[in-house]
């Protein structure tokens, strides 16, 4: 896949966790971030970044035009810049590459705010389990439910949170939520998985796919002290006729292709049509239920047709 790049500044940044034993390595953490059309935004998740207790080695942008990131590079800004074809799968594949030689990539969305110890949780996380193959973590709010969260009030919700009681504390999950994943790089590399380019733009579902194809050669946690916001802003996102065909055709293919069990890609998709054929008369500001309604139907016409595909979306507007 073609992309290009601009490294700087690539040096492991001094341990800064104080339970550190003398003879434990501190892992080499690249922060990747894909972004589209949210330039103002990306510059304010930038800022809370360099809030972190661990600093990670480096910061990985995925962008598919100028427009992305338009306002974001300084002279000071030591990111690294990854230019890939639109859409979340192919701009997260092109940071993987950029991440090769690490030893974790930590996906977070272009609008998740992280705790300060967000990282320094991750790594403790990641070196006391070799199992470990994602970690996700603990949301104190989810914004892409509702009408989404002001980066001020995200900052207070953290600033109020106290913070877990046994930061370390994991539970098993059936995927990472792809807002905040952190995926151990070694392990990608040695049997090749990638996120799936035929889940195009927005990429619905696209982490439970990659989720569940890492799921065989390890444990996916989440870990109760890497907390953050996931502000769910709804400008950059895809439009409603194309998510809501996404929320049928996504789940249709992976159950074909064994990333999904027929009961889960059943209850998701009578969970969304459900959604947006209730809500359709009496919709959310800034949710378009009626063109999500329409993708729902366009969908399963194409799925009795035979012609159902994650790609269709791009022929429609």
């Amino acid at each position: 896949m073609p992309f290009t790049s601009s490294r700087r500044s690539l040096e492991l940044p001094a341990y800064g966790m104080t339970d550190r034993q003398g003879d434990v390595k501190p892992l080499a953490i690249a922060v990747g971030i894909a972004t589209v059309g949210r330039p103002g935004l990306l510059r304010e998740t930038l800022s809370e970044l360099r809030k972190q207790t661990r600093q990670p080695a480096c910061v990985i942008i995925g962008y598919s035009t100028d427009n992305d990131i338009a306002g974001v590079t300084t002279d000071s800004d030591s990111s690294t810049y990854v230019r890939a074809p639109l859409g979340l799968t192919r701009q997260r594949n092109a940071i993987l590459k950029a991440a090769e030689g690490f030893d974790i990539v930590v996906f977070f969305d272009d609008d998740f705010f992280p705790a300060p110890n967000y990282l320094e949780v991750v790594e403790r996380a990641f070196l006391s389990n070799k199992c470990y193959q994602i970690v996700t973590g603990t949301l104190l709010a989810d914004g892409i439910r509702g009408e989404g969260i002001a980066p001020s009030a995200a900052r207070l919700l953290i600033e109020n949170d106290p913070g877990a009681s046994n930061p370390l504390h994991t539970a098993e999950v059936y995927n990472g939520y792809g807002c905040n994943l952190a995926v151990r790089l070694t392990t990608l590399f040695q049997y090749r998985i990638f996120f799936d380019e035929e889940l195009p733009l927005y990429g619905w579902l696209e982490d439970v796919d990659f989720s569940r194809r890492v799921a065989h050669t390890g444990k996916i946690v989440r870990v109760e002290g890497a907390r953050g916001v996931h502000l769910g802003t709804k400008s950059g996102r895809t439009s409603g006729i194309r998510l809501g065909y996404s929320q049928i055709a996504n789940p249709i293919y992976m159950l074909r292709r064994g990333t999904f069990s027929r009961t889960r890609a059943l209850e998701q998709m009578m969970r969304n049509v459900v959604s947006n054929l209730s809500r359709a008369p009496f919709p959310e500001p800034n949710i378009d239920r009626v063109g999500r309604l329409r993708g729902n139907l366009i969908a399963i016409s194409d799925l009795i047709g035979g012609r159902s595909h994650p790609k269709r979306i791009l022929d429609l507007a």
